[in-house]
């Protein structure tokens, strides 16, 4: 790690109330004494950490603006080093004037996720830790907010912490075991050793449970909105997002394109598509968009299959059905302020979950808002048991899980211990790379290479 000090606007560039110039290592305090003038007289250097003062921050003789200067003493501070945090008036210019005077003292920009992967390197935080602030960063619904905050906390940390704690003690015992033969060890049994993997086994078994979860409280939920012309694809569309996002006109065939949203329905991230209504037609540009439509029903993660209740089901309706036999789907049943003819015993026959609503008036959104949540599978989760949040997570997890497995494999055609010592130590390789403890620096880098600058 570079022993520079570092420094970069921290807060979100634009205008604001409040604009924070974070700078960080071993010359901060005496950096930020060069640009900063409290009114109180006492220098920075003279404060003891977690102490603030209001001031000025000066270039020269010119005041460039007022600010309160924040101490963090090494190494009780985010990165474990020397820490200053100059809140002075939000806005991009004044922001940027500070910070670069700041730069002119001493200070060298820092690199994207700096700060964090400075507080990793110092052993304030593991990288699962780390990761996780990129996650609250970036979170888009409540739950995933939750999510990532108890990850900080060390959720997933404390979980995998008790499933190395009992590996590295087999792995020990195995070794003074086998090592010291003359000493009063405690003999490692065949069904004592069996029953360790297979605990360990399980809790790595539960940890990659949560992924697909996890990722779909995190990131969304792939949905194409799909039906015939006229169903209320395009109302439904404007309902989830709370704005006039898609055409509604009587006129069939309106949509041809495929219309994009994200939208938070409940708790759950959907990332929408309204595509053009499905019917045969000779319209060139439409059967364009009635093919791609057809293309992301097979590939989506949920299809929200719209339906109206005032006209009987033709050979269109019928083909959608078939084609969301299997995959995850609601039949929505729209229009129920209309007097409905619809035959709802076949659409049974095919769907296993279906709303009845009234896109039109919104009459069913909250029924409705129950049935994603339920087959999203966000209804019962818990982010407090640790989660995996990302593919370097999971992978790491199941390739821990896969030396256990090749472990119990040795220990049932009876290899030695030493052999089974094998798959145990590899296990625990992949532990520690997942939490950082042992980890390359090209992955390192990856981890903070989508880090914001001043994070």
């Amino acid at each position: 790690m570079k022993n520079s000090t570092i420094a970069a606007i921290s807060t979100a560039q634009g205008e604001g109330g409040i604009g924070v110039i974070r700078i960080s290592g071993e010359d901060a305090i005496a950096i930020a004494d060069r640009v900063f003038e409290p009114i109180s007289g006492e220098k920075l250097s003279e404060k003891r950490g977690y102490t603030s003062a209001f001031g000025h921050i000066k270039n020269n003789n010119e005041t460039v603006d007022e600010a309160i200067a924040a101490v963090f003493r090494a190494p009780h501070s985010y990165t474990g080093e020397n820490v200053v945090e100059l809140s002075c008036h939000g806005g991009l210019f004044i922001t940027r004037e500070v910070l670069r005077v700041v730069l002119e003292n001493g200070a060298e920009p820092a690199e994207a996720g700096e700060f964090t992967k400075r507080a990793f390197l110092n052993g304030k935080i593991d990288l699962t830790e780390a990761e996780a602030v990129i996650d609250i960063i970036s979170a888009k619904s409540r739950a995933a907010a939750k999510a990532a905050l108890l990850a900080k906390d060390g959720a997933l940390w404390k979980k995998i912490s008790a499933v190395k704690s009992s590996l590295v003690n087999t792995a020990a015992h195995l070794s003074a075991w086998a090592d010291y033969p003359d000493e009063d060890i405690e003999e490692v049994t065949e069904d004592s050793l069996s029953a360790t993997i297979s605990e360990c086994m399980f809790e790595l078994n539960k940890l990659l449970s949560t992924y697909d979860k996890g990722q779909t409280v995190k990131e969304g939920i792939d949905t194409v909105i799909a039906g015939k012309p006229n169903t209320g694809k395009s109302t439904l569309m404007n309902l989830l997002s709370g704005r006039e996002r898609s055409i509604v006109t009587d006129i069939p065939g309106t949509t041809r394109d495929v219309i994009e949203e994200s939208v938070l329905v409940g708790d759950v991230i959907l990332k929408l598509s309204d595509t053009a209504g499905l019917r045969e037609t000779g319209d060139a540009v439409e059967k364009i968009g009635v093919d791609i439509a057809k293309s992301r029903i097979s590939t989506c993660g949920l299809v929200l299959a719209v339906f109206d209740s005032s006209r009987k089901l033709d050979q269109d309706d019928i083909e959608l059905l078939n084609s969301i036999t299997d995959v995850p789907a609601i039949a929505i049943i729209n229009k129920t302020d209309l007097e409905s003819v619809i035959d709802e015993t076949l659409i049974e026959s095919k769907v296993k979950k279906i709303v009845k609503i009234s896109a039109k008036n919104g009459e069913g959104y909250d029924e409705l808002v129950r049935e994603i949540t339920s087959i999203a599978g966000t209804d019962d989760f818990n982010p407090s048991e640790g989660i995996l949040a990302n593919e370097r997570q999971r992978l790491a997890v199941l390739k821990a899980h896969q030396a256990l497995e090749e472990a119990q494999n040795a220990l049932a055609i009876g290899m030695t211990f030493d052999a089974v010592n094998v798959g145990i130590e590899e296990a625990i390789e992949n532990i520690l790379e997942l939490t950082g403890e042992r980890v390359s620096d090209v992955v390192v880098d990856n981890v903070f290479h989508n880090f914001c600058v001043g994070k």
